[in-house]
């Protein structure tokens, strides 16, 4: 998560929403990014988005049933439902998205296998949101 962090830090500099990501597999980071959705023009550009796609690319794969993601906030319906096209195994998040996040709005939309752990480092995670939205006000 630290490593999701420090890639969420980079999106606040770059005048991002501060969320990073990182996908681990056998122990090994294989995708890091952040959102990039303000650089791209792109309202697809979540981290976790970009972070699937680097992923597949690296496993030559679409299914990352053996990784993990760790993701700085919950994930939205979107990626919620391309993780759940993903068959991620795991999900890490650290803080929990109380207006758009999947659990609220799309609660089964992962695969049913994905295990989801939440609160990891959530008082970081969160402190880089309210900086950054604080700021922006």
């Amino acid at each position: 998560m630290r490593k999701a962090l420090a890639e969420a830090e980079q999106a606040a500099a770059e005048d991002e929403v501060p969320i990073g990501a990182v996908v681990v597999c056998n122990n090994r980071i294989i995708a890091r990014t952040h959102n990039l959705t303000e650089t791209l023009h792109d309202v697809t550009a979540h981290a976790e988005m970009q972070a699937i796609t680097a992923a597949a690319n690296a496993l030559g794969g679409k299914y990352l049933n053996d990784c993990t993601l760790y993701v700085t906030v919950e994930p939205c319906p979107m990626c919620a439902g391309a993780l759940a096209w993903s068959q991620i195994g795991r999900i890490v998040y650290g803080a929990a998205d109380t207006k758009k996040g999947y659990r609220l709005v799309a609660p089964k939309v992962l695969h049913p296998k994905t295990q989801v752990v939440s609160g990891v480092l959530e008082e970081e995670c969160s402190a880089i949101m309210k900086e950054f939205f604080q700021a922006k006000r």
